[in-house]
């Protein structure tokens, strides 16, 4: 079994892949505050739970770390509380 040289050897840019160029996703516009991220304001967390109840992640939602953390704080608390399921 003949080892290949290292000229022989395929690109690493075409071993993976390369690079693809996506368009960038829109951002959405938040109309709340942090503050709005209550666990008594059920309406608001219903807009990021699916029908299964699963929270959406961050890719879906789009919105920022620090708001994304908070909601899914918000979202199991309102569970606990049972004003969600």
């Amino acid at each position: 079994m003949a080892r290949k040289t290292n000229t022989e050897r395929t690109p690493r840019s075409r071993r993976q892949g390369g690079t693809t160029r996506s368009t960038p996703r829109p951002k959405p516009k938040i109309d709340f505050t942090v503050d709005a991220l209550d666990p008594k304001n059920v309406n608001l967390l219903k807009q990021f739970v699916t029908d299964a109840g699963r929270i959406l992640p961050r890719k879906y939602t789009g919105l920022p770390a620090h708001y994304q953390r908070r909601l899914t704080l918000s979202i199991k608390r309102a569970r606990q509380m049972l004003l969600m399921k």
